[in-house]
């Protein structure tokens, strides 16, 4: 009896051991990370405060739409647009990014959730951790970089590049993105921040939520799950909204999303086109862009104008001939990682070898409307019962800038007089 116990035992340890640094890096991503040293310089302590608030896919029009009740009161309190428009492609990582850094994707460099850089013939990929914590990858200033830059604190509860070293800075607080934590406990680690002593206090903080984007996707941006999921969002801003209230702090609240969601012809999905060889292109992202890269420019032509003439239910272009609405012509890619062809789906199609899902974003914002994001802004900055009309949200960087008086230190797509009326100063 003791033989079989003590094999248990050594198998258990084993089991142990191997999985011990699984369980580590589980424990990790749900650790806050703290850059030593940083704190506020003398005149950024009496600065004001903002908390930018991210749900992802949080279309413009579901607050309205399904009874968002506390987004629509704290917002009637401050400012609402029609709509915030969002980049294209209007996906997930290269808006978010857009609205830290107020430059177009083509222009910060995450052009797709998923892409291919020439120069380092290596992708880029949203599940990519070792990628998505590089800071190489990354073009522009986050707005947590130009706030640390200037000895203003800043911490982040998740955001694109919030866990990269862009610039070789990273927010004094901030965490790997995982979903193993809840939003209570978000909320809890935001106001264990503001109850920091005030030369350690963030003055900026970015809050980001996963969902409705999720729900939407499965189960498409009309169905009872999604409602549910939009009805949590609310929820979470109300007990945040809340608990930020007792603290007696001047802190203003952007809330925003990334794009919108809609639903697509399921049963008729577009084949890749067959005069595409996968052997010849690069092709890092399909859905609603098929982006190609060709190995040998020699067969470029060839298959654009093949591509051209079979064209149905999408457009085709040569990188130099997109349309200059969407910011994504050769002109406008600064690190060159936008294919030599581009494959644009008409909604309600999108690319797929079978059956698609329920909902998609990534469609062009100025001809599909439910592409659209929401904005609303309360605090003591902002004017109270404004209504704006829709705008592109490379405006929001300068908007934060302004409130926490920080300097713009290079060229951004973003303008201050956009949303520079919807503050009482």
């Amino acid at each position: 009896m003791r033989i079989h116990f003590s094999f248990f035992f050594k198998k258990l340890a084993l089991v142990l051991l191997l999985a011990a640094p699984l369980y580590g890096i589980a424990q990790i991503d749900t650790l806050q990370q703290v850059v030593p040293g940083r704190q506020n310089a003398a005149t950024q302590q009496v600065k004001p405060y903002v908390i930018l608030i991210s749900a992802d896919g949080f279309r413009y029009d579901y607050a309205q739409k399904y009874g968002a009740t506390h987004l629509l009161a704290l917002s009637s309190q401050g400012v609402q647009a029609e709509s915030m428009i969002p980049s294209f492609p209007s996906v997930t990582f290269p808006n978010h990014y857009t609205l830290v850094t107020g430059l177009y994707p083509s222009h910060h460099g995450l052009v797709n959730n998923s892409f291919y850089d020439k120069q380092r013939a290596d992708r880029y990929s949203m599940g990519a951790k070792e990628k998505v914590r590089d800071g190489s990858w990354y073009g522009g200033t986050p707005l947590w970089v130009l706030a640390e830059q200037q000895q203003m604190v800043a911490a982040s509860m998740f955001w694109v590049g919030s866990e990269a070293d862009v610039k070789g800075v990273r927010p004094s607080y901030y965490y790997h993105y995982t979903e193993k934590i809840s939003s209570d406990q978000k909320i809890q680690t935001v106001i264990n921040w503001l109850n920091l002593p005030e030369e350690k206090r963030p003055h900026l903080i970015t809050f980001y939520l996963s969902e409705p984007d999720h729900a939407g996707h499965v189960y498409g941006p009309d169905a009872a799950q999604t409602i549910a999921a939009v009805k949590d969002v609310d929820s979470t801003i109300y007990k945040l909204n809340e608990a930020v209230k007792a603290t007696g702090l001047p802190v203003n609240f952007i809330f925003v999303s990334d794009h919108g969601m809609t639903a697509v012809d399921r049963e008729n999905p577009i084949a890749l086109p067959l005069a595409i060889d996968p052997k010849k292109f690069i092709i890092p992202v399909s859905g609603t862009m098929v982006d190609l890269h060709a190995k040998n420019k020699a067969d470029i032509m060839p298959v654009y104008k093949q591509l051209k003439a079979e064209e149905k239910d999408y457009k085709v272009y040569l990188k130099k001939d997109v349309p200059r609405k969407y910011h994504y012509r050769t002109k406008d890619d600064r690190m060159n990682r936008i294919g030599d062809i581009l494959l644009i789906p008409e909604w309600p199609k999108v690319f797929s070898q079978r059956k698609p899902g329920m909902g998609y974003h990534g469609f062009d914002p100025t001809v599909v409307k439910d592409m659209h994001a929401t904005f609303y802004a309360w605090g003591p900055a902002f004017k109270s019962g404004l209504k704006i009309k829709s705008f592109e949200n490379v405006h929001v960087y300068p908007l934060i800038t302004e409130i926490l008086g920080l300097q713009q230190t290079e060229k951004i797509d973003g303008e201050k007089r956009v949303l520079k009326g919807i503050l009482k100063k």
